[in-house]
């Protein structure tokens, strides 16, 4: 049985672009017989830019009550809170000196902000050595990654690496699934959908925001009459995303006969959102009245989550001369 884990930052409710992009194709791949999924919530790295308590713990059970609403099952796979698993801090300890200050200097998520070296603290430079324990630690045998995010995979497998060739084989060398097409998803301003850029379309509001969200949607200026090229609409190429090739074809035709206008397309995605996401909205809106049945599961969670970690921890201790009582 393959190990599967993927973690997702606690920096607000998932919008539609980490629905299409990460959560279902996560729960179908945490489906598969052969597979044994752990999914956790990266609140530990969520400090290393949002500070505030109380909006991480809202954070922290709107991504739970996401996975779960997308059809992740707790029973076959894990979901678990990153900062309920402590062995996760020690092992980082471990692991950052076996890692080279250059490796870390020429990572992403450090070069994309040292040219303002006043906003970068330890945590974010350190950053992918804790995303290796979170890898290592559970003896992962598989990361989705898309072609961007590679790069902290290859930091994760250079560091076991090294490990084993000094101490021993003592951890599992993780391999990338790499999402070769990777979903582009447009936001409201038709740039590609992100928080960062404000653009994003939440799927669990309520009916009369959700509405008010789509209906931000940036279009043409084309008049009622004219005829428009729906490969240029952001509304047409979202509704690309949720609908069946002759439904594509039916829209596309309206945008070239002309008389069909902007409103009545954002009305037209509006409906399919919601027709594709009811059950996961009905979910969602129950969990987060229950938020006590969220904080059960990823409870539940982060006692089989230790039951792995405990055993590979005692593993490296061993490995580095500590004591594993």
């Amino acid at each position: 049985m393959a190990r599967i884990l993927t973690g997702v930052q606690s920096t607000g409710v998932p919008h539609l672009g980490n629905l299409l992009g990460a959560y279902l194709p996560g729960v179908a791949l945490s489906k598969k017989d052969e597979n044994q999924a752990l999914f956790f919530i990266a609140d530990l790295h969520s400090i290393t830019t949002l500070k505030d308590a109380e909006l991480r713990r809202q954070n922290t059970l709107a991504v739970a009550a996401a996975w779960i609403a997308c059809g992740f099952d707790t029973d076959k796979g894990i979901l678990y809170r990153q900062s309920d698993v402590p062995e996760v801090c020690e092992l980082t300890w471990y692991l950052n000196c076996f890692t080279p200050y250059p490796m870390l200097a020429n990572a992403h998520s450090f070069k994309d902000k040292s040219n303002r070296l006043s906003d970068v603290n330890a945590g974010l430079f350190t950053y992918p050595v804790l995303m290796a324990a979170d890898i290592l630690l559970y003896d992962a045998n598989i990361v989705p990654v898309g072609k961007d995010q590679l790069q902290h995979l290859e930091i994760t497998r250079d560091i076991a690496g090294a490990f084993n060739r000094i101490l021993g084989e003592t951890f599992v060398i993780p391999e990338a699934s790499i999402q070769q097409e990777v979903m582009i998803v447009p936001g409201t301003d038709g740039q590609k959908m992100s928080k960062s850029y404000q653009n994003t379309i939440n799927i669990f509001q309520n009916d009369k925001d959700l509405k008010k969200n789509i209906n931000k949607i940036v279009t043409g200026s084309q008049s009622l009459e004219e005829s428009k090229d729906p490969e240029l609409c952001t509304v047409y190429k979202l509704y690309s995303l949720l609908a069946t090739d002759s439904e594509k074809a039916e829209l596309a035709e309206k945008y070239r006969a002309g008389n069909f206008g902007f409103g009545t397309a954002k009305q037209i995605l509006f409906e399919r959102v919601m027709e594709t996401f009811q059950n996961e909205r009905k979910e969602f809106d129950r969990l987060s009245q229950n938020p006590d049945e969220v904080q059960q599961i990823l409870l539940k969670g982060q006692h089989r989550a230790r039951e792995i970690s405990s055993l590979v921890l005692a593993r490296v201790r061993k490995a580095l001369g500590f004591s594993t009582m």
